[in-house]
């Protein structure tokens, strides 16, 4: 698939209305967070970020040259006070919640956390927002996992009820209804308008993060070993980073100039790109090469959702937005990343040159003919 061309358009003056903006971004020093920082940053918005310090180790955030471009404050969200010290000291026009226990496993250990995190988080940052009127847009990012799992071989709809089975899914449903009562009992006067997103499993480079299928294959890559692989058969909504990354900018950006666009809005690849992660994983092997494979283990670990899809017609329809790559593309970008940082080059300079063929300030390579090879076999979804 190539990328739409109209699309292209509408994402440069999405890139471009950011410069000079006041952008809160929570959630910062994560695989997330640190590309969307990336992105507000190139694009000239005055940026400040509120977070616990990175995740991982290594962290994308250390390397993604972001020291001295914008304003780090390290703190947690659950501490009301000191969001309220953060609102009051750099008057946020936009806020994006990303701040998170993002992990499905890491809920089932500490479910008390997640939910303190999750919910209590989401209530402090829409507090802040509520109290501090300086902020005209904000965005609440959420997973497409809020939503009640029937494995229906159909994509979600907004409409759909709300009820995520594991501590982390359901948290994040709890997080949209905090998001819907407030915007209902204190955002009608048309001050600030209020957002949820609602992404599918994002792939890129510079995510670390334990128990997530593509770090878990990097990891296994770099140390010669096979990758072991939970569950092949589950079929997820995987999409490069970006993807996500510019349709919240999109929908905070179109709220900010008219609150009629303020929703609640899935963001997913199309369906022939909702592939199994055992076919995620044979795309993985064949653009890393060196050999690499991979083997089917379970580990009996927790639930985890096996058919997972969005229906993302409200995004395109209300906005005409598509989805700019294919998962083939996804991954040769998120490959790309990967070997950059294996052979000590700059990583910044990758995330730069993909960031700029997104935003389409930079045309897109159109001559590698493995960008347009379908996926077949066994692991693609129906």
């Amino acid at each position: 698939m190539g990328l739409n061309v109209e699309w292209t358009m509408d994402l440069k003056e999405i890139f471009e209305f950011y410069r000079g903006k006041k952008v809160l971004v929570t959630g910062h020093t994560g695989f997330k967070g640190t590309w969307l920082c990336r992105i507000l940053v190139n694009a000239g918005a005055e940026v400040t970020g509120y977070s616990l310090e990175p995740p991982t180790n290594p962290a994308l955030y250390h390397m993604a040259g972001l020291d001295g471009k914008m304003t780090s404050v390290i703190g947690d969200v659950r501490q009301l006070e000191r969001l309220k010290e953060v609102f009051r000291e750099f008057h946020p026009q936009i806020v994006l919640h990303l701040a998170a226990q993002p992990i499905v496993r890491d809920s089932y250990k500490d479910p008390v956390y997640t939910f303190e995190t999750n919910i209590m988080g989401t209530v402090n940052i829409l507090e802040c927002t509520r109290l501090f009127p300086c902020v005209r847009s904000f965005l609440n990012v959420t997973t497409d996992k809020v939503y009640e799992n029937m494995e229906w071989e159909y994509g979600y709809r907004e409409n759909d009820r709300l009820d995520g089975y594991d501590p982390y899914s359901n948290s994040k449903s709890c997080s949209e209804l905090v998001t819907h009562s407030y915007s209902r009992a204190f955002f009608t006067d048309g001050n600030c308008a209020v957002s949820t997103c609602r992404a599918g499993n994002v792939i890129g480079g510079g995510d670390f993060a334990n128990d997530r299928i593509i770090p878990d294959c990097v990891r296994a890559a770099l140390a010669g070993q096979e990758i072991i692989v939970r569950n092949p058969h589950s079929t997820r909504p995987y999409q490069h980073v970006l993807e996500p990354l510019a349709a919240y900018l999109m929908v905070a950006k179109m709220q900010y100039e008219n609150r009629d666009y303020a929703g609640y809005y899935n963001v997913g690849p199309d369906d022939k790109d909702c592939v199994a992660t055992g076919g995620l994983v044979d795309l993985f092997c064949e653009i890393w090469g060196d050999g690499v494979g991979w083997r089917d283990q379970s580990d009996g670990g927790p639930h985890e959702a096996n058919f997972l899809k969005l229906d993302c017609s409200k995004l395109k329809k209300t906005f005409g937005w598509h989805p700019a790559f294919d998962v083939r593309q996804a991954m040769e970008m998120t490959v790309a990343w990967y070997q950059a940082y294996r052979g000590k080059e700059s990583v910044t300079a990758v995330m730069d040159r993909q960031i700029a063929m997104m935003f389409g300030r930079e045309k897109r390579q159109r001559e590698s003919k493995q960008w347009h090879k379908p996926i077949t076999g066994i692991w693609q979804s129906s």
